[in-house]
């Protein structure tokens, strides 16, 4: 560091690092500081070069943990980048970009050594760090001084006061950076950290007054996605073996001339057709979320969190409620834009989630909005995706769309919007579909996907829940949104009976129906019909009258001879196909309540899904005997009988367009008080008890894999595991 030039693996040798890690304390006026401070480098970003960084820096700072007891050179530090910060809105405002600079190399120098000392011992002797002075030989003693608290207020007074220029895009990043990584012992702990010095600080301290402010610059950081300012290569020249992260500061410090903080290499070309990468605005929105889902203090509620749950709209102009201490207003229209832009990335889809969830001035401007297809198109995207994204992003997309469909106004809105080629949906050119039936495929293809692939009852239940909130505001159905609504729900009938027929005939050599699935696509279209048909005709209606008389008695009995006499092994596990069973039923359960919710509410809407449901009836008609669906469907053999009825009546032969207008006709005239009324569909999310069980391993798994220029070693982390999402 300072005006020698120095490879990144060099730095353990640097002359000025040495002496400050070394055994002598260093007065806060010696030109030394000054020295110390004036370098420029790049700061790294990808894997290689932060993992080179952070293990060159970890000999250093273990010196100086052992050191700084005696010389408090540490505390000196701290109070040289305080002394420089006092002044640096108004260095700001007059351009002393020198004075920003050796601000910004300072903090730098701070967070690299925090992030060590983090990792090496507890909060209480971290504290002890920043408190220890220079003394006479022999003594040693701690200064009355909460240092400590003094630089978190500094940083959060730093990134609220502070305006976002090119000059101070780099200092504003490291306060975000060295805040995140005040709050990193999380990551060192298995359990929930519920206490914290730390903690203490930000939500008791002084640091609370500034809450409101600090959580609106977070949100604007967000807003603004301000890319990294360009490089300014001119400035320093590099040394020629200084090819490394660092290099010295080769002339003119006086001139008050910087090198800008860059990303990339200060003296790379970059190709200009590539984005700059946004660090801020992506570590400000990390901090933002490790905030909100602090833990609350016994009798002291996460502020962060309060502040989150109540703030307005700048068009609002009612004055904010007493009850609410940390409310603010921000731009609405600019927040709606940025969410809509960034649901590529996990922290964007879960602050948006933590928004609709928690703020209801907000829910209630989404809601309102008449363009909310550039919401939801990203979501629906998320879940298409669903093989290449992490299971945490795919439930946060899909709670959001649940939460969406809790409202009615939105599931009859969605029906209004059309869409033309949608290209990432391949399954099937959509040159014309609504905003409605393409989140019904989407969402059915999740179900199908969750079914086959990773059997997670919690993603299925949700889906479900998403359909049936939309199932009566259904439509002008999209022909194949018909057609997979009821093709999906026959193809877990069709999975029904193959288990049945595996429990009851575990060994049969009656493999007709075996091959029958052995044909189906993951689309399920491609299913035998006659096969099926006949073997659904020749067993299912007495599997079915076993069932009623005995439902659970029986599925125990055959579950058991599983382990019986055709097994190779007594204590063999249940088959797959054996403990699906249920949730194959509830699965159908809930796509015949989904079905005939639509029918009853608006069956007249939806023409495609009467087609597609005669299209299928052998298979519906097969199921009006099981225990578990009789009552819901009477409504569906009523439908079936009566346009089946009009259809014969229409002739033999009839062209596809002919059946479509008889349905129409029969849905004008189908009598309402012929459909049995059931209660409304509706559900409600609701967070599961102590959600933060979930939220605070997932923002730090966040933080982990996507922070700026931070590395940390795997086998340190102890709060999740490295597969988890």
């Amino acid at each position: 560091m300072g005006a020698k030039a120095s490879h990144v693996s060099e730095l353990s040798e640097n002359e000025n690092l040495r002496k400050l890690i070394g055994t002598e304390s260093i007065s806060e006026n010696d030109p030394f500081w000054n020295q110390l401070i004036s370098f420029s480098f790049t700061s790294p970003t990808n894997s290689t070069d932060t993992k080179l960084l952070e293990e060159t820096t970890i000999s250093l700072s273990k010196a100086l943990i052992e050191n700084n007891p005696r010389t408090g050179n540490f505390g000196a530090l701290v109070r040289i980048f305080l002394s420089r910060t006092k002044e640096l809105k108004i260095s700001t405002e007059c351009q002393d970009q020198l004075f920003i600079w050796q601000a910004h190399n300072a903090l730098f120098m701070i967070r690299c050594l925090l992030k060590v000392f983090i990792s090496q011992m507890s909060e209480e002797e971290l504290h002890l760090q920043f408190s220890y002075q220079e003394r006479a030989p022999g003594t040693c003693a701690a200064g009355e001084e909460d240092l400590f608290e003094e630089v978190m207020c500094n940083l959060v007074h730093l990134i609220i006061e502070v305006p976002l220029l090119d000059i101070t895009y780099s200092i504003l990043f490291e306060a975000v950076t060295t805040l995140l990584i005040l709050l990193s012992y999380q990551l060192f702990h298995k359990e929930i950290l519920r206490e914290s010095l730390i903690y203490k600080y930000l939500m008791q301290g002084r640091c609370v007054h500034f809450t409101s402010r600090l959580v609106k610059t977070l949100l604007y950081n967000f807003i603004r996605q301000e890319k990294c300012p360009p490089p300014v290569t001119h400035v320093f020249e590099q040394q020629a073996e200084g090819s490394g992260l660092f290099y010295g500061l080769a002339s003119g410090v006086a001139s008050g001339l910087w090198t800008v903080f860059t990303l990339g290499g200060a003296g790379s070309k970059p190709n200009p057709e590539e984005e700059r990468p946004l660090p801020l605005s992506n570590q400000s929105l990390l901090l933002l979320l490790v905030l909100a889902n602090l833990t609350d203090g016994v009798d002291t509620p996460n502020p962060y969190r309060q502040a989150i749950m109540s703030f307005k709209n700048t068009q609002d102009s009612s004055a904010p409620p007493s009850s609410h201490p940390h409310t603010f207003q921000i731009n609405f229209n600019s927040l709606y834009t940025a969410l809509c832009e960034q649901q590529k990335s996990d922290q964007a889809t879960l602050l948006l989630y933590t928004l609709l969830h928690q703020n209801t001035n907000f829910r209630t401007y989404i809601l309102a909005r008449t363009d909310m297809d550039n919401l939801v198109m990203p979501i629906l995207e998320i879940l298409y995706h669903v093989e290449d994204r992490n299971s945490h992003h795919v439930y946060m997309a899909l709670i959001i769309l649940l939460i969406l469909t809790e409202d009615d106004a939105f599931n009859r809105s969605i029906h209004e919007v059309i869409l033309k080629n949608i290209t990432w949906y391949t399954e099937r050119a959509l040159t014309e579909i609504s905003l409605g039936s393409l989140l019904i495929l989407v969402v059915i293809r999740t179900i199908q996907f969750n079914m086959t692939r990773t059997r997670d009852k919690y993603l299925h239940t949700n889906c479900l829940a998403a359909l049936a909130n939309m199932s009566s505001q259904f439509r002008s159905l999209h022909q194949y949104a018909a057609q997979r609504i009821i093709s999906s729900t026959c193809r877990h009938m069709q999975r029904y009976l193959y288990v049945l027929d595996h429990m009851y005939f575990p060994r049969s050599h009656c493999t007709t129906l075996q091959q029958c699935f052995s044909y189906l696509g993951d689309t399920g279209e491609e299913l035998l019909h006659f096969t099926c048909s006949y073997m659904l005709k020749s067993y299912a209606s007495s599997l079915f009258a076993l069932l009623s008389k005995k439902h659970n008695k029986v599925l125990e009995q055959a579950t058991q001879s599983l382990r019986g006499p055709f097994g190779s092994d007594d204590n063999a596990s249940l088959p797959d196909y054996a403990q699906d069973l249920n949730v194959i039923e509830e699965v159908i359960r809930m796509m015949l309540e989904i079905i005939n919710s639509c029918l009853a509410n608006s069956l007249h809407h939806n023409p495609n899904l009467v087609y597609a449901l005669l299209y299928k009836r052998e298979l519906f008609e097969q199921f009006r005997s099981h225990p578990s669906f009789q009552d819901i469907m009477q409504n569906l053999d009523m439908v079936i009988g009566f346009f089946s009825s009009r259809l014969e009546q229409a002739g033999s032969d009839l062209s596809v367009e002919r059946v479509q207008e008889v349905i129409k006709q029969g849905a004008a005239a189908l009598p309402k008080d012929r459909l049995k009324k059931f209660p409304e569909l509706k559900f409600k999310y609701v967070e599961e008890d102590q959600p933060e069980e979930f939220f605070i391993p997932y923002v730090w798994s966040l933080v982990y894999n996507s922070a700026v220029g931070l590395y940390w070693s795997p086998q340190d982390i102890e709060l999740f595991t490295m597969d988890s999402g």
